[in-house]
């Protein structure tokens, strides 16, 4: 079985702040195998750039992180802690090196002052070992690659001369540039119309599929993830919810909050339909809800159980991920009716088999 190319264990970031101590994201634990797309989703306020960002090591100066928090990158040479490393040369390997991210809005990720070009060149100088004329060729490859017309004009503009389709293929170029074993694509097609958002989503999958490497696609669009994720883990106030590969939990989802995240989206078969929203807010990381943190907004709350005690993650047989004390009292009461079923069968073999004996 193929090693993880990265394996996050246990981790819960903390921020410090004027009003005390706010959770931000809480044991969250998944892989990402090379060359697999794992789509994130869940709400604005769920915690998916800051878990992101922790990959990178791009989280303020104010993140505390849990002792038993763990982040080991496996870049095929070497194993590496990422939380332990805390020198500038250090963190390379995740700034820019064995990963690179596209952020959510690339106007304010390029700097305005300088043009694409020079800035996708300083990054090839710092993590390759390329001269400026060979940083320079490659990145006007790369402009070329991404479907930026006319790339070696392009390079010498600056960001506010792009549209925003081409700045989020100039962000994307910028971002392979490296080669990286994992890419994480933060809302990359939130600010796109529907027609820039498909050829976004089309390129990436042609980028996985040419270079092998693996993608971190964050989003609140279910949709979005249908057509671009293998597997997908639903994220709700800094938990995990629910985690599986994508065609189970689109079509049989099991936690409420990710059925209220497929009934929140518009049904093209019924135009005259009202919105069905999940109902209320995310509340406030300052006051983390007891027991189930999506209690306060569930429509299926049936016992203290879930005011009072939060669900651990448990695995079906079809290897998916679910907290819900629902889903686990299900479970229980389906695996038991099973065990009825299997001491019943072998009575029922045996006397049929009795009768064929007879009628030979």
């Amino acid at each position: 079985m193929t090693e993880p190319l990265i394996s996050v264990r246990d981790l819960t970031i903390r921020f410090t702040t004027d009003e005390g101590l706010v959770t931000a994201v809480d044991r969250v634990s998944f892989d990402i195998a090379p060359g697999e797309v794992l789509g994130l989703v869940g709400e604005s306020g769920s915690g998916k750039s800051v878990t992101a960002k922790a990959l990178m090591r791009l989280n303020a100066g104010n993140t505390r992180y849990d002792e038993k928090s763990s982040i080991i990158l496996n870049t095929g040479k070497e194993k590496v802690d990422v939380l332990s490393l805390k020198k500038p040369n250090d963190l390379r390997i995740v700034r820019g090196g064995a990963i690179s991210m596209i952020f959510q809005e690339p106007m304010a990720s390029f700097a305005p002052a300088i043009t694409i070009g020079d800035q996708m060149v300083e990054q090839l100088l710092i993590h390759t070992e390329m001269t400026k004329a060979e940083a320079k060729e490659h990145s006007i490859e790369m402009l070329a690659r991404v479907g930026i017309p006319e790339p070696a004009r392009r390079f010498g503009q600056y960001a506010f001369e792009f549209s925003g389709g081409m700045r989020q293929r100039a962000m994307i170029a910028m971002a392979l540039s490296t080669r990286p074993k994992l890419l994480i694509a933060d809302e990359p097609t939130t600010a796109l119309d529907v027609t820039i958002q498909a050829q976004v989503i089309d390129l990436m999958k042609d980028l996985v599929d040419e270079f092998h490497m693996a993608i971190l696609f964050i989003t609140h669009d279910l949709g979005v993830i249908a057509q671009t994720a293998d597997r997908v883990a639903v994220m709700y106030l800094g938990e995990l919810v629910e985690t599986g590969e994508v065609r189970h939990v689109i079509r049989e989802p099991h936690h409420p909050y990710t059925q209220g995240l497929l009934n929140a989206l518009p049904k093209l078969d019924n135009l005259e339909a009202a919105l069905t929203p999940v109902p209320g807010d995310i509340p406030s990381p300052l006051e983390r809800p007891s027991g189930c943190v999506f209690h306060t907004r569930c429509p299926v709350v049936f016992s203290d159980r879930c005011t009072q005690e939060n669900p651990e993650l448990l695995k079906d047989n079809k290897g998916r991920l679910v907290a819900c004390h629902l889903v686990e009292e299900k479970g229980v009461q389906a695996e038991q009716k099973s065990m009825t079923k299997a001491t019943v069968k072998p009575g029922a073999k045996k006397k049929s088999g009795t009768k064929k004996g007879k009628a030979k």
